[in-house]
């Protein structure tokens, strides 16, 4: 085999490289919107998402997930949930979880002001999850803040930080797992004329 026939391999296998490392995933939303009750007392549509892409078993490369978004219908504020893996996880490490934001929020049994050390939002179970990645299709997520204040001013106008009630007992989420780019992995959306004030 001549030189130029070893070169036109290697480059033909660096270039099968590349498109094996793209081509073996398989990309995915995740996501969840049930109705429960705020800080506040209200009633409102809770939605969480994130994304993966996951790779065979015998593949080098570990499955990755986005953090979890959780956002409450009429507010304003959306928590990132976090494992040690994702680059903004914050000061209260390991596990999947958010932690506080000074300022923003209490700790709802003391109410005292959460810290940024202070986990608001843990994924309790299944108990073996330490990565977004990991969780399956049906995971418990423990809320132990509330908001400092359910309103605050922004630009002049009261704007709602409210989110999902805090309780000694985790909420049970069930999840859709669905292609990434298919109709359905279209999130489902709030419906805000529930937001306006009478």
């Amino acid at each position: 085999m001549t030189t130029l026939h070893i070169m036109r391999a290697g480059r033909a296998l660096a270039i099968l490289s590349l498109l094996g490392l793209n081509g073996c995933a398989s990309y995915h939303t995740h996501y969840a919107m049930f109705p429960a009750e705020t800080s506040g007392g209200e009633t409102r549509q809770v939605r969480v998402s994130w994304q993966s892409a996951e790779y065979p078993d015998w593949w080098i490369v570990d499955d990755k997930a986005t953090p979890i978004r959780l956002e409450t219908q009429c507010s304003e504020r959306v928590w990132r949930i976090t494992d040690p893996g994702h680059g903004e996880a914050g000061a209260c490490s390991g596990d999947v979880r958010a932690c506080g934001d000074a300022g923003q929020d209490l700790i709802a049994v003391t109410g005292q002001p959460a810290t940024t050390s202070d986990v608001c939002l843990l994924v309790q179970s299944p108990a073996e999850i330490a990565r977004v990645a990991d969780i399956g299709a049906s995971f418990s997520l423990l809320v132990s803040c509330e908001p400092a204040n359910a309103t605050v001013q922004q630009d002049g106008e009261v704007v709602n930080v409210d989110y999902l009630r805090p309780s000694s007992v985790a909420y049970t989420i069930r999840a859709r797992k669905v292609p990434r780019g298919s109709l359905s992995a279209r999130l489902p959306e709030f419906n805000q004329n529930e937001c306006k004030e009478d």
